[in-house]
Formats: C-alpha cells, sequence, structure tokens
C-alpha cells in the first residue's frame, strides 16, 4: 500500500513540504480530470525541481455547509490518499475544513495558506475552481493574486470525452443507475468501498452463503443489488459477489454491503477491506422464502463468476 506523508492544518506544514507546486482541489474519486490537473502539476514540478502538494478539504465542503446531504463520498481519506499517491502526489494538506477555516476571505487564502502555510511557487487548478468565505475567488482572482505575488498559476480546461466533462457529479449519477463499468472508465480505476468488517447477523453462514458485512460509512449509495466485485485481502484481489441494500426479504431497513468471497474461508472481522465494484448483476429482490433466496444467490454467484472471468 502506498502511504505519503499528510498533514491537516496549513498553519503546520512541515518545512520538507514547503516550496512546492500545489495541486488545488477536493479530488473526490481523483478522477481522469484531477489525474489530469496532477500531471500538469508534475510536469510543473520537474521543471522547478520543486514536489508536488495537493491542497484538499476534510470533511469535504459540501458536507460541512449541507450536513443533512446523505452520504455522498466517492473517495474517503484513506483511498484519496492513496490514490493521490498513485497519480503522482508526494505530499498532502487535508485541510481541516470547519468554521474557521470556512471564514477565511479569498486574500487570506492565498495570502496565509498558500504562500505563508505552504511557500507555493506555482499552483494548479481547474477552470471552476472556488475558494475564500462565500466563494470570493475564482481563478480570474487567483491568476491576478499569483501575478502580483510572485506565484506561477496554471488552471486546467475542462478534461472531456466525447463532449462531457469527466466530473464526481456524472461519476456519482452513473453509480446511483448501478453503471459500474461506466464509473470505472470515468474514474480511470474501479471504484472502491472500503470499510471495517462488522459482525453481522451471520444469517448467510446458515444458509451457505457466509458474508463479510462492510460498513459503508460516508460512501455514496450506489443502486441496490447485486455486483460482480473483487476483494483485496492480504494484498491479492480475489474475485466475490456482493449484496447492497436493506435485505427486503428478512424485513431489514438498515443497509448492508454483504460480499461472499469465492474459495474463502478466513475470518475477516475488525478489518480493513477493499472491494472494487467490476457490473452490476440485478436489482434488489424480495422473496417468497429461504429456498427462493439461495437459489438466487446460487445463480448470481455464478454470474460474477461468468463477469469477472471475461477478459
Amino acid at each position: 500500500m502506498t502511504s505519503i506523508p499528510a498533514f491537516d492544518d496549513w498553519q503546520k506544514t512541515p518545512a520538507a513540504w514547503k516550496g512546492g507546486v500545489v495541486a488545488l482541489g477536493n479530488f473526490d474519486g481523483v478522477h481522469r480530470g484531477h489525474q489530469a490537473l496532477i500531471a500538469d502539476a508534475g510536469r510543473e514540478a520537474k521543471a522547478l525541481g520543486a514536489p508536488v502538494v495537493a491542497l484538499t478539504f476534510e470533511p469535504h465542503p459540501r458536507g460541512f455547509f449541507v450536513p443533512d446531504t446523505g452520504p455522498f463520498r466517492l473517495t474517503l481519506p484513506p483511498a484519496k490518499l492513496r490514490l493521490l499517491a498513485q497519480y503522482g502526489v508526494q505530499a498532502v494538506l487535508a485541510q481541516r475544513f470547519d468554521a474557521a477555516f470556512a471564514a477565511l476571505s479569498a486574500d487570506a487564502f492565498i495570502e496565509d495558506v498558500l504562500l505563508k502555510g505552504l511557500g507555493a511557487r506555482h499552483v494548479v487548478c481547474g477552470y471552476d475552481f472556488t475558494f475564500g468565505a462565500r466563494r470570493g475567488g475564482n481563478v480570474e482572482f487567483l491568476r491576478k493574486a499569483g501575478t502580483a505575488r510572485g506565484i506561477g498559476v496554471t488552471v486546467l480546461e475542462p478534461v472531456m470525452r466525447e463532449g462531457e466533462i469527466y466530473s464526481s457529479t456524472r461519476i456519482r449519477e452513473a453509480l446511483r443507475a448501478g453503471m459500474a463499468r461506466e464509473a470505472a472508465e470515468l474514474l480511470g480505476h474501479p471504484w472502491e468501498i472500503e470499510g471495517v468488517v462488522e459482525l453481522g447477523d451471520q444469517r448467510g453462514r446458515t444458509i451457505g452463503f457466509p458474508t463479510a458485512n462492510v460498513a459503508l460509512g460516508e460512501h455514496l449509495r450506489p443502486r441496490f443489488g447485486v455486483y460482480a466485485v473483487r476483494a483485496l485481502v492480504e494484498g491479492t484481489w480475489r474475485n466475490a459477489v456482493a449484496n447492497l441494500g436493506r435485505r427486503p426479504t428478512f424485513g431489514k431497513l438498515q443497509e448492508n454491503f454483504e460480499v461472499h468471497l469465492f474459495d474463502f474461508a478466513g475470518d475477516l472481522y475488525g478489518r480493513s477491506l477493499r472491494v472494487a465494484l467490476v457490473d452490476f448483476i440485478r436489482p434488489e429482490m424480495k422473496f417468497s422464502g429461504l429456498d427462493a433466496l439461495k437459489a438466487q444467490i446460487a445463480a448470481d454467484g455464478e454470474a460474477a463468476k461468468a463477469i469477472l472471468a471475461a477478459p
């Protein structure tokens, strides 16, 4: 697992990470548009002989300003750090987004955070980047302020596929429609749910299909139903089938993400599990009884195996 330095306060930036090229954004999903931005930052950093530092925000500002918005995150912090490192970022300021930070003016963001905190020599952001209290700063503001203060500024134009902009919003829409393959194409990597395996009611064991009950946390909820997935266990990606939903056959209301790994008998309780969605198999269904449920689970497993065996 790739690990990179991360800190949560611009006032505590380690000296080793000052004077770098700063990639700005929320980076939710670290999708192909984000990857293009990071690549631009990498080219600038190479020319300057400087490190690439990503400045992102935790919690996501949307969750701060609209706390009852419901789960919407594509990547929680561990996954975001891993992906940022994978695409070339060397350190991350995951700035704590609280009331005090939200109140910083656009000028203060540039002067205090970028200059004093990070010592930024160059910044790279997307065309729609806004910052400061009440979104008082935009890319034009940043360009002018950067010129005045000696900070280089690169604004990335929209990164597109067939006329459509790569965006976290579009990826969320794809997942909510159960389009796992489309989401992976937009992301440039499979979409994953990563969470601790919790003790469930162990009903799956009683019907011959033991499952790992993975905590969903703040992850976006994709379309409820059954998916062909792969799960990372002890460094190896293993084929599996997963059910996401409320198990209507048993009258459950709580959302569950249950993963059945093929040909696996180990104990995963309490461990963090990464599960990559590969393809949607069917929507959530209510069955007349256990026999019908068991037959469908067996059929789902065969469908998942066929999907995962395909090139």
